[in-house]
Parts: structure tokens; sequence; C-alpha cells
């Protein structure tokens, strides 16, 4: 058993196993376990590295999406498709390890550019063709692939198209407090889905094929495919030209589109019937993503969500205005463009520019102690300042020391201590004690501060805590959340 003087978590546990099994595959001891970031999933991943050999290592308690991804990477590497090769799995099948292809992602690549004032230069353009090519390629090869493990659901069926735009009615619709009609909207969701259906439903649908799953290295490498399942393929072709974070001009998308069409060759009336339903799948990815946007930004408060949503939003103003679709959907068209009508800020430091009435904001915030005190710019005074220093603190230990407390690694750790679930327990107690008091005399402002030493893990973990349960808890309340340190 670990002494807690050595390192008092279970992710310890869990990354010496993943060195085991390095270490088995290797045949050589593991001399370096980095966790890396995951923003939009709850697999935690590390990057092992012994004397001769590196791969990248992988934690998923879910045993069937695990499942799920071994059957497709032994399927999709069968075919030829560069997807990376699997070298091992535990025997419990939760840990495994995987191929290493560097760190150079296809939205990397397009977001230095954008930074070096060059935007879509040929080679990257360049790149998205060759993407639209192998995907292509995946469609077909992967259509005869074992869907009996594919996880939640084998196909993108009926059931799937009512969970992801229920996904945006729940945690985008609701969040932002848009007006709808719940029946209307539920017959509107029905009849999309009777239009969806209709397509070509019969090829490998990746899911998530988008910029940040592509891998640059020698060649492009695919990743992340553990929720695919037989479906259409103009879902994932709308991934990718409508992934909003990546901003791409309407006449490239348009051109890439027609790439990707000319690689399966298909053209004359083939290519109206398919174009018959692509706008279709393109909204219904808009709307799945905004979902996952509110989830993940809103309510879970990860930057990279929230600053997608106002670019989201514009995808979706463009698929109003210019190509309407071929079905009556007026519930669902009255509230998505209610939602074009929102003045959505991009900044992650104030996800409450969503239109909110509420009398009350309360301003959640990390800090440093090394760099002072906070200030309140409201210049309501008050408020409480938590002192996270008594916590036990994953600063001390090299796993943690690159990530923070918004980080799965340090969420983890973090959860397991009972200290910090008694510390929070009385914050929040205190905190509600004012915010009910302040919304009944109709105050505007409340700041709610945690420090530690660095103002990089105790307190970003404890200030993100507190401000998805205020959310949660009194929903007619704006909550603003603010690293300080960290958003430096």
């Amino acid at each position: 058993m670990d002494s807690p003087n050595s390192v008092n978590s279970l992710n310890h546990t869990a990354m010496q196993l993943l060195q085991q099994l390095y270490e088995s595959w290797a045949g050589e001891p593991c001399l370096e376990c980095l966790a890396l970031g995951a923003n939009g999933s709850n697999r935690r991943y590390y990057r092992l590295v012994g004397a001769h050999a590196a791969c990248i290592g992988a934690i998923n308690d879910d045993v069937r999406e695990n499942e799920a991804f071994y059957a497709f990477s032994r399927h999709l590497r069968g075919k030829g498709i560069a997807v990376p090769e699997l070298y091992a799995v535990s025997p419990d099948r939760t840990h495994y390890l995987q191929q290493y292809l560097g760190d150079q992602t296809l939205y990397n690549l397009l977001l230095d550019n954008r930074r070096q004032g060059r935007g879509l230069d040929a080679p990257v353009v360049n790149l998205y063709r060759q993407a639209l090519t192998d995907l292509a390629a995946i469609h077909l090869a992967g259509a005869d692939a074992d869907f009996s493990v594919a996880y939640p659901r084998q196909a993108f069926d009926r059931q799937s198209i009512l969970w992801d735009l229920n996904y945006f009615k729940y945690f985008f619709l609701k969040l932002v407090h848009v007006p709808f009609d719940e029946q209307r909207l539920e017959d509107d969701f029905n009849r999309l889905a009777d239009l969806l259906l209709q397509a070509d439903c019969n090829y490998f649908m990746y899911r998530d094929f988008n910029p940040r799953n592509i891998m640059v290295a020698e060649r492009l490498y695919y990743i992340d495919y553990q929720g695919a399942r037989r479906g259409a393929a103009q879902y994932d072709v709308a991934s990718l030209l409508y992934s909003a974070k990546s901003d791409l001009p309407e006449a490239l998308r348009l051109d890439l589109l027609g790439h990707y069409l000319a690689a399966r060759g298909i053209k004359g009336s083939d290519k109206q019937l398919w174009m018959s339903y692509f706008w279709a799948y393109v909204l219904v990815r808009i709307l799945q993503a905004m979902g996952a946007y509110g989830y993940r930004g809103l309510f879970e408060r990860k930057p990279y969500f929230i600053e997608s949503i106002p670019l989201a939003i514009n995808n979706l103003r463009n698929i109003l205005d210019s190509h309407p679709l071929p079905v009556d959907l007026p519930e669902l068209m009255a509230a998505c463009r209610r939602v074009t009508q929102m003045a959505v800020g991009t900044s992650t430091t104030a996800p409450g520019n969503v239109p909110n009435t509420a009398p009350l904001t309360v301003s959640v915030l990390s800090f440093s102690y090394k760099q002072g005190l906070p200030t309140d710019p409201s210049g309501n005074g008050g408020g409480f300042i938590f002192d996270c220093r008594a916590l036990p603190n994953p600063g001390r230990y090299p796993e943690y020391k690159a990530i923070t407390g918004r980080d799965r690694p340090v969420i983890e750790f973090l959860q397991r201590e009972p200290a910090v679930d008694h510390f929070l327990s009385h914050a929040k107690g205190l905190v509600a004690q004012s915010v009910e008091k302040y919304i009944e005399r109709r105050f505007t402002s409340l700041q709610v501060a945690f420090g530690c030493t660095g103002g990089q893990h105790r307190s970003v973990y404890c200030a993100e805590q507190l401000a998805a349960w205020i959310a949660a808890t009194y929903p007619d309340c704006r909550v603003d959340l603010h690293h300080r340190e960290q958003d430096k």
C-alpha cells in the first residue's frame, strides 16, 4: 500500500499500473510518466517515455467504450487507415498503450498560422484536402466493421439523433434561458430525425472528425473514434468543415466539400441526393456541439468550450440564412433564431455575457497569495476570501506540476481527499447564506475568492467547484468565473 508520504492518490496507483504495462511492452523501465490534459473527455492520458521507446497511455474505467476503441483500431489499421497502433491492454481492459504520434494537430497548425498572420496558407489547406481524402477512405473501409461493439449505440439512429438534439435543448437552450414550446420543439426534433434517416446510413461514422483529432506527423493520423457507429457520411464532413474554433471561410468550406465528393466519386444525380441531406446534418452537428459547449463551457466552465460559443452561433446563423432545409421545423427554427440574436462574449472570464435577467452576479475567482489579495472591481466590498493552503497540495508531486485544477488528474486527486470536501461544504454553507439574502434584498454583486500558494491547483479546483454548484443551485444567478493567475 502506498504511504501517505509518497503519493497519497489512487491516480498515482493508476499511473503505476500504466508504467508496469509499459515495462511489460517495452522491456525497459519507464523513465517519465507525464499527465496530458483532455478538454472534453473523462479519459486520462499520459506520455510514457523510456530509454528507447515512447507511447501514450490511457486510463478509462468505461470498459465498453474501450472495447469499441480496441475493435475499431484493429479494423481500421487492417484496412490501411492511419490510426494509432494499439500496443498493449491491461487484463481488466481499463488501461492501454498506443502509438505516440507527436504533439502537432491540424488545429494547432491552423492556430499557429493565424497567430503569425499567415491565415489559411496553401500547406494547411492541402492538409484539409488530405484529411477529406482519408475520410472518404475511412467511410468505406470501416463500413463492414463490427458495430455490435459500438458504444453507446450501434448506429446513428433515431435514438442517437434525439439524444444529440436534447443535449442542445437541456444544456444550451435551457442554460441560457432561450424560450420555446417543449412539445412543439420535440415534434420538430422528430421531423428532423425523419429527414436525416432518409440518407444512406451505412458508412463508418467517425462521430468526432475534427482538426483536434487529426495528428500531423510524417503523414496525417486519426485519433479518438471511440464514439464511432454506423451512420451517414454527411455527419463527419459537417464535423470537420463546421468545427466552430476552426472558423473556416464559407468559400473554403464549399471548396473542401467538393473535394470530398470528388474523392468519393459522387456526382450528377447522386451528388444532388447526397447534398439534399447535407445541410440537415450540418445543423444537427452544430446543435450537438452547442450542447457540448453549454455543458463543458457554461456549466463546467472550461475556457475552450466557452470561447467556441460565439463561433458556433455564427455557424448556426449562416445555415439558417443560406441553407434552408426541405422540411418545416417552425419551433426549432424560432429557437435557433433567438440563439443567433444573443450577444455572447468570447471572454473565458465572462460567460455571463449570455443574456440573463438575474439581479445578482456572483464573481468567483482563484488567486495566488504570492501575488497579493484580489480586488473587487464592482466596488461592493465584502464577500469572501477562502484560504486553501491547508488542503492537500497536488503541486508537491511531479505529475501534477504542468497542469491545473481544471484538469482531470488534479480533480480526481482532490476529490479523493476528505479534507477538501469538508472545506468546500463549509464554504458553500457560508456563501449560500449570503446569496439567498442578496437575492432577497436585490443586491447585484457578490465576490467569492479562493487563494492558494501558486493559484494553480487547489484554489482553481475550489473556484470551479463552487461556481458549478452556484449555477446548479441558484439558476437565477449569473456566475462569473475567473482564474487570476492562470488567465495571465
